[in-house]
This record gives structure tokens, C-alpha cells and sequence, in this order.
């Protein structure tokens, strides 16, 4: 069995795939991967908040309606809607502070990161004979074949990102962790506007990387007392790393690694 791994810049941060099987390197597989990038190209495109030119930024300017942007943006307002039900209001972009300029702006790339992922990976999908491994700036979504090893992933201690906190063995799903290790306090208590401090990261592992990664970026908002509701989500687990560095668990995170 071969593996080769294919890593673009995209949306800001280094967008891997890694491919194994008999011919990672062969036309087929190339093919696909390039479609995995030109869809994730075209989400930036759309959704970008560091682009004038975006149709989020267009739209938010007043100069593009959302009937008349691209036929995903209008599923992704829907979407965001969706997160602040699921997550009671502590997923939210609204009223979050420009990238550029710190005004308060509709931001909603804690959702489009992880559904532009989930989508593009179909692509994948449809690849008979190989396993693969998608990471997006850390967080990921895998799929290993029935005869081929489980894919390796770690968790980053966020004081220390030399070490890991923990190991997971995964044949399927997703694994997407949010926190302050990497851009900072960059989260914000959808209630107090203020940074989101309590927490130093939430990895949440589950079926798609699109409410694996809402649901990581709800809990650092949230704080400690996330833990509890984490712990109602259906086919998910979690590790939360406090401010002081104590790690807690759902029970449904795997032991050991």
C-alpha cells in the first residue's frame, strides 16, 4: 500500500490530503484532489471575510442580495440559523469584529470552514480502493477502507503544541478543535461580546466535520459548563482543556492514545 499527500494554501491555512492505496499518485486520484481544492478555492471565493470582492462582503454592503449570490450562500445563512438553535446561542457570527478592521461584521467562517470540508470531501467519497485523510488547518475528516489501518490523529496540548495531549484512532468521521493555541482569544461570548477566556481548547470528534467544528467553536465560547451539554450530543465526544490546563472528557471519548 502507497500513501502521498497533496497540501494547498486555501481560506488562509494549509489544506492537506493525504491518500492511500495502490496508485495515490495516478491520474484518478489527481483528479479528485484537484476537485477537493477547486471547491474549497470557490468557497473562499464566496464566503471569504478578507475579500472585498466576496459575496459575503457584497452582501453585506448592501450590493448583493442573497437570492442573487451563489446558490450555496443562501444554505449557509440557513445553516447559521441552525447553529445558533443547536448550540443555544453560543454559536453566532453575528455582530463579530472584522478580520481587517475590528467593526462589527456577519462572519460566519467558524460554519463554512468545516461545511465547505464536509462537501468538498465528496469528492473523496466517490474514490473506490483508497483511504484518505483531509485536514483543513487542523481539523479533519478521514476515511479508512475496510483492509487498510485506521488513520492516527493528534490532539496539540494548546500551551505546548510540540506535544500531544492525546492520540485518536479513527476509520471514519470527523475531529475538529477550536480554542485560543493558535489565532488567540479569537471566540467571543455571544452574550458579553468580551473574548471567550475560560477555555484553552475543545476537540470535538463526530460523523461531519461541518457540526464537529460548530460544536468545538459553541463550547469555547461557553466555557467549562460546556462539558454537560457536550456530553447530550448524539454521536459526538469531546476533550476541553481549561484555562488551567485541566483536561476533562465526555464519556464517550476513547481511553488511552
Amino acid at each position: 500500500m502507497n500513501q502521498r499527500a497533496f497540501v494547498e494554501q486555501i481560506m488562509g491555512l494549509p489544506v492537506s490530503i493525504h491518500v492511500r492505496g495502490e496508485e495515490p499518485g495516478g491520474a484518478e486520484v489527481g483528479d479528485r484532489v484537484a476537485a477537493v481544492f477547486a471547491d474549497l478555492r470557490h468557497a473562499d471565493a464566496v464566503f471569504s471575510p478578507y475579500r472585498d470582492d466576496s459575496d459575503l462582503s457584497r452582501w453585506e454592503r448592501g450590493e448583493l442580495s442573497a437570492g442573487a449570490a451563489d446558490p450555496a450562500f443562501a444554505e449557509m445563512l440557513a445553516l447559521c440559523d441552525e447553529a445558533r438553535e443547536r448550540t443555544e446561542g453560543w454559536f453566532d457570527p453575528r455582530g463579530l469584529p472584522d478580520p481587517r478592521t475590528g467593526a462589527p461584521r456577519f462572519d460566519p467562517s467558524g460554519l463554512v470552514k468545516g461545511w465547505a470540508v464536509q462537501r468538498a470531501a465528496a469528492h473523496l467519497r466517490s474514490l473506490p480502493r483508497y483511504s484518505w485523510c483531509l485536514n483543513a488547518g487542523g481539523d479533519v475528516l478521514v476515511h479508512a477502507q475496510e483492509d487498510h489501518p485506521a488513520w492516527r490523529i493528534g490532539i496539540e496540548d494548546p500551551d505546548d503544541p510540540a506535544r500531544l495531549l492525546h492520540v485518536l484512532e479513527r476509520r471514519g468521521g470527523a475531529v475538529a478543535t477550536s480554542g485560543t493555541a493558535r489565532r488567540g482569544r479569537h471566540i467571543l461570548d455571544p452574550y458579553t461580546r468580551r473574548p471567550a477566556a475560560a477555555v484553552r481548547s475543545v476537540t470535538v470528534t463526530g460523523p461531519d466535520l461541518l457540526w464537529a467544528d460548530v460544536y468545538a467553536t459553541a463550547a469555547a465560547a461557553r466555557g467549562p459548563r460546556s462539558l454537560a451539554w457536550l456530553e447530550t450530543l448524539d454521536g459526538h465526544a469531546a476533550l476541553l482543556v481549561g484555562a488551567s490546563g485541566l483536561c476533562q472528557v465526555t464519556p464517550g471519548w476513547p481511553a488511552g492514545g
